[in-house]
């Protein structure tokens, strides 16, 4: 299975510290209307929070994602998590819907993601969702990249994740066959509950494991971003805040 290099989900780390990724995809839920009775994919459902609810509202759901840990805290709530390559979906034309909060841009092929959910489809199905967009984090990135270039670290080669503007984005999807494409940027400076440190050990130990940076010295430089970060993201109540920007999506399977 293809999963991202730059990706170590922890499932306690993640809802720690990440409790706010599930808060805020409230919007893309109440977009996707789920309705008792659908069949809906979740993909990129992580440890299943939304995926619960979108059962609650009396659907049929399916949770997909790469990781075996977050899979397994889906799981532990009861639902049907599976271990599945985003890029590399099995199903053919049995969802009513399809929906995705925090998580194509961990996919890098895009157009293999777009393929899958169009066959995963029955016609005239719907897929909503949000993902980072054109400018994420532009800043919190610079301020990793910047202290482990000082450390002399050597970065990935190319994108971790991928940040698309909603043309990208549209392009992809309308070659996949999707039509009624709508989407847009939602600049959301986003509360980081445990700072800078906390969202760089939940976030990115993946991406400082694929430049080389030992365990042992990674809460170091996450210390050193947060520092450097400090100026732009504490509060002055002391909260952090970062430049996060999304990209909220729906379209349809023609008819």
């Amino acid at each position: 299975m293809t999963t991202n290099p730059t990706s170590r989900w922890v499932a306690a780390d993640y809802a720690g510290n990440a409790a706010f990724v599930p808060a805020l995809g409230a919007p893309v839920l109440d977009l996707l209307a789920p309705q008792p009775g659908e069949r809906i994919l979740d993909l990129g459902c992580g440890d299943g929070v939304l995926t619960a609810r979108i059962a609650e509202a009396g659907a049929e759901v399916v949770g997909v994602d790469a990781s075996d840990t977050l899979i397994a805290a889906a799981r532990d709530k009861g639902l049907d998590a599976r271990l599945m390559d985003g890029e590399a979906l099995t199903f053919e034309a049995e969802f009513d819907a399809a929906f995705s909060n925090a998580a194509l841009h961990w996919m890098l092929d895009g157009a293999a993601v777009a393929a899958g959910v169009f066959r995963a489809l029955k016609p005239g199905a719907r897929f909503v969702g949000e993902m980072g967009g054109d400018g994420n984090i532009a800043t919190l990135r610079a301020a990793l990249y910047a202290e482990l270039e000082a450390r002399g670290y050597a970065l990935p080669d190319g994108a971790p994740q991928w940040y698309p503007t909603p043309a990208a984005f549209t392009a992809i999807y309308a070659a996949a066959g999707f039509v009624d494409i709508e989407a847009r940027l939602i600049p959301r400076p986003t509360p980081l509950p445990t700072g800078v440190t906390g969202w760089l050990r939940t976030f990115r130990v993946g991406f400082m494991d694929s430049a080389h940076v030992p365990d042992a010295e990674q809460p170091a430089v996450a210390q050193a971003v947060e520092d450097r970060l400090a100026p732009a993201f504490r509060q002055p109540d002391g909260t952090w805040i970062a430049d996060y920007v999304r990209l909220r999506f729906s379209m349809r399977k023609p008819a």
